[in-house]
């Protein structure tokens, strides 16, 4: 049993292994890896097949899933399925790139002749450049690392950590020549905070909310009630139809505290006038960006001019637009 010291010891051990491993890879960014991303982003007819087997399969995956959600279409494929017919997804014009830390492996060795006889690029992110994978790929993206993190030098850890880094690399790079924007980003992120901010409307949020309002002659008990009742913390006031202000608990609090007689108040000698509105068909994120300009919690809504209800910062966070 390891004390707290060394295994703090050994963890701090390991993220300076893998550290020197990544810092490494700066002299492996060469021709071979431009030239990678440069085919990759000229091929608009394939995607990237993305193969490996082992700890090198869980590197792809997650390469896969980088690509995917940035712009540049990509499908894993395992070596060891690859073998016995998963080979036969792979289209006409897709590009392999196929992950191996010795590039020796029994299924690296029957796959990569296969994918030359298709005629399918290949690309290899290798960590040995003397190896079977290394001397027949397309282009070669070199990962060797020094020595593993582990103990004796056995389980995949730095090498696996670079292939990863080398992976995203190629991502960022793709990312840039694409001119992929955080718009484009949020397209196929639709779930997430970004892509919310780009199609949720305010009608998506405050329709379920109650719709609080009272008459410009309205006594302090009634407006307490509406905005008791409702809960969003605010009430219009509507004149024939028309938004003439709105009073919020704060208001009322203000109120109470300069009021000698409260009781005779009413809505139209404590609202705020010109309060800001927004079109029910609005970007919700349009709706938080005012909130922070004018520094207000609450905004009303109008559809077609006409008074609908309130959206509140509460609805923006509980649905992530923030």
């Amino acid at each position: 049993m390891k004390t707290k010291g060394e295994i703090k010891k050994i963890a701090i051990q390991c993220v300076k292994d893998e550290a020197a491993a990544v810092s490494k890879l700066v002299d492996y960014v060469d021709d071979d890896f431009v030239r990678s991303c440069e085919f990759i982003y000229n091929n608009n007819e394939g995607r990237v097949i993305v193969c490996g087997i082992g700890k090198s399969a869980n590197i792809a995956q997650k390469i896969v899933a980088t690509f995917n959600s940035t712009g540049t279409p990509a499908i894993f494929m395992h070596a060891a399925d690859a073998i016995h017919g998963d080979l036969g997804m792979v289209q006409k014009h897709d590009i392999v790139i196929l992950i191996s830390k010795s590039g020796n492996t029994p299924e690296t060795n029957l796959l990569v002749p296969m994918i030359k006889t298709r005629g399918n690029k290949l690309i290899a992110i290798v960590g040995n450049v003397d190896s079977y994978l290394s001397k027949h790929a397309d282009f070669v993206i070199n990962s060797t690392v020094s020595k593993e993190a582990s103990p004796n030098n056995l389980a995949p850890t730095a090498s696996s950590t670079a292939q990863l880094v080398l992976g995203d690399a190629l991502a960022v790079c793709l990312i840039h020549m694409r001119g992929f924007s955080k718009e484009d980003f949020a397209r196929v992120h639709p779930g997430g905070a970004l892509g919310k901010q780009l199609y949720m409307t305010v009608d998506d949020i405050f329709k379920d909310n109650e719709i609080p309002f009272v008459s410009p002659d309205a006594r302090l008990s009634q407006i307490i009630y509406e905005i008791s009742s409702k809960r969003l913390g605010v009430t219009a006031v509507i004149d024939k139809g028309n938004i003439a202000g709105i009073i919020t608990d704060g208001d009322l609090r203000r109120m109470l505290e300069k009021t000698p007689n409260p009781q005779h108040v009413v809505a139209k000698e404590i609202m705020s006038r010109r309060p800001k509105t927004i079109e029910s068909n609005q970007l919700a994120i349009k709706a938080l960006e005012m909130m922070k300009k004018h520094n207000i919690t609450s905004v009303l809504v109008t559809k077609d001019g006409n008074y609908a209800g309130v959206i509140h910062l509460h609805d923006l966070l509980k649905e992530g637009i923030i």
